[in-house]
């Protein structure tokens, strides 16, 4: 997905997009709280759920998706014990507001995620990132590694293998002038076949749309090969983002890996939940209460 975008003050949101981020929330399958975090960069919206005693686990959505991409997955970690914190990455579309200081790159990023655990009293976590989510999710377990206790990667990019051109070539449009949900539309029905969850693909197309484009905060790919926290690695059989086999070559030197039939780049928390959901939990181990 698009990556998290560095951006100034945000407009006022349209409706739309604010309606159908609340349509899809409210499809999470418990009760869900919301938490506004205040740091240095503005407010960042987290939404969690779950025991208030449970382990944290840190859910990191792809560019562009919103925390609301967990309706599927959220409801199931939060059931087996997790408190569960979804965040909106701040400068990307959702409920987080870029009102403060620039990001200035990766480590404003990394130290806007710091601030925003040490608001919430998380001393240490276990994270699940997707897509460039999952990129911020090791990045950030390299940066604190007494912070990460264990890192679950659902088809990161730009962690093992780099993006194909293809994929590349057809994201271009997504960041020329004349930003239309239509276009965000058409964009996803290509990279999905035209299987995805229409709520989660109307968040995306009108976020796109009220959401101006912006440099882009990104670095070099991680070096893994320092990474202390065991590794989960679940990829999409379909992607066409990256070559999944490059990818699992790579996550095989620092953890296991799985590859996901049936499901594509964006659409694999949703498309392949079950499977996600109990790959996840085990891996992430029972919750001591």
């Amino acid at each position: 997905m698009s990556p998290l975008l560095e951006v100034p003050p945000m407009p006022a949101r349209s409706s739309s997009f604010l309606s159908a981020y609340d349509a899809l929330l409210a499809r999470w399958p418990v009760p869900v709280e919301p938490i506004d975090v205040r740091t240095a960069h503005g407010t960042t919206r987290v939404n969690a759920c779950g025991p208030r005693d449970g382990r944290p686990l840190v859910l990191l959505h792809g560019g562009g998706s919103t925390s609301a991409i967990w309706f599927a997955n959220a409801g199931a970690w939060a059931e087996a014990g997790h408190r569960v914190l979804a965040v909106d990455l701040i400068g990307d579309p959702g409920r987080s507001v870029h009102d403060g200081d620039p990001l200035g790159g990766v480590p404003g990023l990394l130290g806007w995620l710091d601030a925003v655990l040490d608001r919430l009293g998380v001393e240490e976590a276990d994270l699940c990132g997707h897509s460039y989510g999952g990129w911020i999710a090791l990045t950030y377990a390299l940066h604190a590694p007494g912070r990460v206790r264990r890192l679950a990667l659902l088809d990161p990019t730009q962690c093992f293998a780099g993006f194909r051109p293809g994929y590349l070539l057809r994201a271009v449009p997504l960041f020329l002038p004349g930003r239309t949900a239509g276009r965000a539309r058409a964009f996803l029905d290509r990279e999905t076949g035209g299987d995805l969850d229409a709520d989660f693909r109307e968040v995306y197309a009108l976020g796109y749309a009220d959401f101006p484009a912006s440099r882009v905060v990104t670095g070099p790919r991680p070096d893994a090969a320092s990474l202390r926290a065991p590794a989960l690695v679940l990829l999409a059989e379909g992607s066409r983002a990256h070559d999944v086999r490059a990818v699992a070559a790579g996550a095989g030197a620092v953890g296991a890996v799985a590859v996901l039939p049936g499901a594509t780049h964006h659409n694999l928390p949703m498309a392949a939940a079950g499977e996600v959901n109990a790959r996840v939990g085990a891996f992430l181990g029972e919750v001591g209460r």
